[in-house]
């Protein structure tokens, strides 16, 4: 009996896990106020380190922690200006012109966009 408590109570926090990280995950960006923001209506941002087309992402370990990759899904496709690439983890993250999209941990709701310029190499993702 013990053992299907613990297995039930395992796949709950599983999904309960997964249905909180779906925001990370969306559609391809939208537009609002004249810059990309994901499905929450956070802004996204590229890095200038970023090499447009190169399929890569320069924001790995601490500075994805920062800067948290704006991911796709297995099943999501290319689509005009959107591209998806491969991270180093394997995981999936949308790319707008070939260059990556992130959000930025410090704007706390939408509409804020308290990354752009950070340390010179942070933009406003645009459509």
């Amino acid at each position: 009996m013990k053992i299907t408590s613990r297995a039930n109570l395992s796949r709950s926090l599983t999904l309960a896990l997964l249905a909180a990280c779906g925001s990370l995950y969306a559609a391809p960006p939208m537009v609002a106020d004249g810059v990309l923001v994901g499905a929450n209506g956070m802004t996204l941002y590229t890095f200038d380190k970023d090499v447009a087309g190169s399929g890569k992402s320069a924001c790995n370990g601490p500075c994805a922690t920062n800067w948290p990759p704006f991911m796709a899904t297995e099943s999501d496709k290319a689509a005009g200006d959107y591209s998806v690439i491969t991270r180093d983890d394997g995981s999936k993250q949308w790319a707008v012109k070939g260059k990556p999209v992130y959000y930025w941990a410090k704007d706390s709701k939408p509409g804020d966009k308290t990354g752009d310029g950070f340390n010179k190499v942070w933009q406003t993702a645009k459509p």
